[in-house]
């Protein structure tokens, strides 16, 4: 009998059924399109951040202060902490190992240039570093990086140096200084600053020759520098096998007030969700865990815009949500207040009959149960769709259906259904059958 009044209820009335399940398709289209591109923002976000390069700086603990001027180190050589080139595979062995996207060695050399054996010296600086290394991992296997992926916004004319070759680029400035200093060119590095006798420009012409191969573009300190391969460097230096800097790019969700807190401070259960986490201060941690005796600092101007990009994106697609969401309650609020007015004599001569309250409004319920779970499954494959066009248009590829979405929406569908029937089902659960039946 129960089903029976429902089924006549669809059958009799199907204006205002139609327009209660177009509010719930609307709001679950939104409600679905919304949450897919928040669960992918994230990610896809965070992946065009790393355009802006490393987000994590690893140093010697022990390391001394550079004493720059002009963008020349002028430390000595040989003073300073050093860390082994070897143990940077272990970064691929972290919790959150995927999330390291790339890592770069620099050591920075301070040297002498020579075009010739008559030429004049010039002192500048070498930085040793990667281009497109294969870095062997513990586990067997090898994994590539270099500026490529820590720098992707320098900008090279020509090309960049093969790893382990005796090649160079020269920093734009630097080449500017230097007339004659084009790709093809032969230079030759010293780590000794020559004086003006034949002897010492011979003595520098003995040093090391790299084939210039690329003028890179920086607008940083490297514009004025040479980069070479590190084992370059390493060799100039007297340092094999080691490095002074690392760059790192990782994959990170916002920073929050939790994030900050220090994890020795921390209960197991805190510390667990913390350690789970990839906040940049636990892959921080993480990396200080395997590369002990470092100093891992936060890049700021990078860190702090994603995050501050990210938080506003998702709190906007959060307001969009919840407005729709809001949108289609006042809807179905508005079409059944409509429908229970309409409905006054039927529900009095239930009531006549000895119908409960609760059987009067398990009705209308079922019935917007019904609504909802039609409303929801088109509103969703409407939003998937949503969700594959404002992909395409914003990250240039469809976001993908998320099917776990599903059983969300239809809960938020049910429960915008059955909150917008509140106040009507209220208002049928006070009708006195007497004066409806009397036609008052």
């Amino acid at each position: 009998m129960f089903g029976r009044l429902v089924k006549e209820s669809f059958v009799r009335n199907p204006r205002r059924k139609l327009l209660t399940a177009a509010a719930l398709v609307v709001g679950m289209a939104v409600a679905t399109a919304t949450l897919t591109i928040a669960l992918e923002v994230g990610d896809r976000l965070a992946r065009e951040f790393r355009s802006l390069g490393a987000n994590l700086l690893v140093t010697p603990q022990s390391d001394t202060l550079p004493v720059e001027i002009g963008g020349v180190d002028y430390r000595p050589v040989n003073e300073g902490a050093y860390l082994s080139e070897a143990d940077l595979g272990k970064l691929k062995t972290i919790f959150w190992r995927h999330n390291v996207l790339g890592f770069t060695p620099f050591l920075d050399v301070s040297i002498a240039i020579q075009q010739s054996e008559n030429a004049a010296p010039t002192r500048t600086m070498l930085i040793g570093t990667w281009n497109a290394k294969e870095v062997p991992v513990p586990d067997g296997t090898t994994f590539k990086t270099g500026v490529s992926v820590t720098h992707p916004w320098w900008k090279i004319r020509g090309r960049w140096f093969r790893d382990g070759a005796n090649e160079c680029v020269i920093g734009a400035a630097l080449a500017k200084t230097m007339a004659g200093i084009v790709p093809g060119k032969v230079i030759y590095v010293s780590n000794e600053m020559g004086g003006d006798s034949a002897q010492d420009h011979s003595t520098l012409a003995k040093g090391t020759p790299l084939e210039v191969v690329g003028i890179v573009s920086t607008d940083d300190a490297e514009d004025k520098a040479v980069l070479a391969p590190l084992e370059i460097a390493q060799n100039i230096s007297g340092h094999p096998g080691k490095f002074r800097q690392l760059f790192v790019s990782a994959l990170t969700k916002p920073a929050d007030a939790f994030s900050e807190r220090d994890p020795l401070k921390m209960t197991p259960t805190e510390y667990d969700r913390w350690f789970c986490s990839p906040y940049i201060s636990s892959i921080a941690f993480q990396i200080k865990t395997v590369l002990p005796g470092t100093e891992v600092r936060t890049i700021r101007r990078v860190a702090d815009t994603e995050g501050n990009i990210l938080s506003r994106v998702s709190t906007l697609l959060w307001i969009v949500t919840i407005t729709a969401l809001i949108a289609a309650a006042l809807a179905v609020a508005a079409t059944s207040a409509t429908t229970v007015l309409e409905r006054r004599g039927e529900v009095g001569v239930m009531k006549a009959l000895g119908a409960t309250n609760t059987l009067v409004a398990g009705i209308f319920l079922a019935e917007q149960l019904l609504l909802a779970i039609a409303g929801a499954s088109m509103g969703f494959v409407l939003g998937a769709l949503l969700a594959r066009s404002l992909g395409s248009s914003i990250f240039g590829t469809p976001a993908s259906p998320r099917l776990i979405l599903f059983p969300v929406v239809l809960g938020l569908a049910a429960i915008v259904a059955f909150t917008g029937s509140l106040i009507p089902l209220r208002r049928a659960a006070r009708l006195n059958p007497a004066p409806i039946l009397r036609g008052e």
